[in-house]
């Protein structure tokens, strides 16, 4: 059943416009100084690869077979670091380039011990059904050096989104790139970027879970595949090795809640800090859809929740936070869901979880010390909000996160 508010459904852009801004290059409408053997592995689409692959057919003047031999010797090593966890980004054109920088931004932020000068924990690649010169969404190309090999020897395979997804009719894909999904390897974790769940829903990886994608495209979605439990209004679902976000920027959210699971939350915090987004957003991608909006001149909620932040540790109220921006409970309760997406309770026990989380990694204490210094007072209070906000418990979270370690994939409880 799907659980959203008043989506709309993308009208699918006319094939004539799509070949226009997609399509390949062709026969007149080449470059003069284009050369034969200078096309990708199809013949079609000019070469953009001189200025970054030494020895291109327009400096060397290699044969088209030689320019294969070249990319098959380049995607022989996909990954070279066996210590750290491996994962392929698979991109097809018209792609947006906004998703593949987050997926590299964040992944190649982290660092052992938290630390800048640690160690890389993670190794990302690009890769595509075939290796090669990949279209984005915006007036440039990416050349990618790894095709279907790559996500068979990933940990995370992450599947971004697609121009095409939006024109996706019927639930079954391609033959090569359902081919690609079907190369990942049994135990890897895989996860989706907005309309990327198209394509995992595709081939069945999301039967029976729980998903999201952009909510846009929820309506088309939920009629496509009635098997997945679509919930439109998160920002991300985790089913342990299975992994989906809502709209493109929510792959930031998606992105630092892998890091938190694999590495812990020290880790994920200093990605965060480091570019400078929020390591955690509350509510989900409803307050995203068009409503009413409060103006600039409206009282805010933020006083509180910083002064709040500062004593979790107490028995704070809702008629406390009112009170110190002024207002009724029943205005700062409206007001505190306009901006924050929860209601203010909600939204507090998940900051004391987010405490004592960080206390688990940080410090040897009890937990009855670390219910207490987190706001949750008891040991049971913080087994059951723990097991409600994170599916673990405690002493299992703490023993995963209290030393260095690589994030196994699909160890999502």
């Amino acid at each position: 059943m799907v659980k959203t508010p008043a989506v709309t459904t993308a009208a699918p852009a006319p094939a004539a416009t799509a070949q226009a801004r997609w399509g390949p290059r062709r026969g007149a409408d080449r470059p003069a100084d284009d050369v034969d053997g200078a096309d990708d592995m199809d013949g079609a689409v000019r070469c953009v690869r001189c200025a970054m692959v030494p020895g291109c057919v327009r400096r060397t003047g290699a044969t088209s077979v030689q320019m294969d031999g070249m990319r098959k010797n380049v995607a022989m090593a996909v990954f070279t670091d066996s210590r750290r966890h491996r994962v392929a980004v698979l991109v097809r054109d018209g792609f947006p380039s906004l998703e593949l920088g987050i997926v590299h931004q964040l992944f190649g932020q982290a660092r052992k011990g938290a630390s800048p000068d640690g160690e890389p924990l993670y190794e990302i690649v690009t890769c595509a059904p075939r290796a090669g010169t990949v279209r984005t969404d915006g007036d440039f190309t990416v050349n990618v050096a790894h095709g279907p090999e790559a996500p068979a020897e990933a940990d995370t395979v992450i599947v971004l989104s697609a121009y095409e997804d939006y024109e996706q009719t019927e639930p079954e894909l391609p033959a090569p790139l359902a081919g690609v999904l079907e190369r990942i390897r049994p135990g890897a974790r895989t996860a989706s970027i907005c309309t990327g769940a198209f394509l995992l829903a595709s081939v069945g990886l999301l039967d029976g879970r729980t998903a999201t994608t952009h909510w846009r495209h929820a309506d088309r979605f939920a009629r496509l595949f009635p098997h997945v439990g679509l919930d439109a209004d998160v920002l991300y679902t985790d089913n342990g090795d299975v992994l989906t976000s809502a709209g493109c920027a929510s792959g930031i959210d998606l992105c630092l809640h892998m890091i938190r699971r694999d590495f812990g939350t020290a880790v994920a915090n200093d990605v965060a800090r480091r570019t400078v987004v929020p390591p955690h957003r509350e509510g989900g991608q409803v307050q995203y859809i068009r409503r009413p909006v409060p103006g600039t001149s409206s009282p805010s909620t933020a006083a509180a929740r910083g002064w709040a932040l500062e004593r979790l540790e107490e028995p704070l109220t809702l008629r406390q936070l009112a009170e110190r921006e002024a207002m009724s409970v029943r205005t700062f309760n409206r007001r505190f869901r306009d901006e924050v997406g929860t209601t203010p309770m909600t939204w507090l026990t998940r900051q004391r979880v987010e405490r004592a989380r960080e206390l688990l990694e940080e410090s040897d204490l009890p937990v009855e010390q670390v219910a207490a210094r987190s706001g949750l007072g008891t040991a049971t209070n913080l087994r059951q909000h723990f097991h409600a906000v994170l599916g673990t418990s405690p002493s299992a979270y703490r023993s995963a996160f209290r030393g260095p370690g690589r994030g196994t994939a699909g160890s999502g409880s």
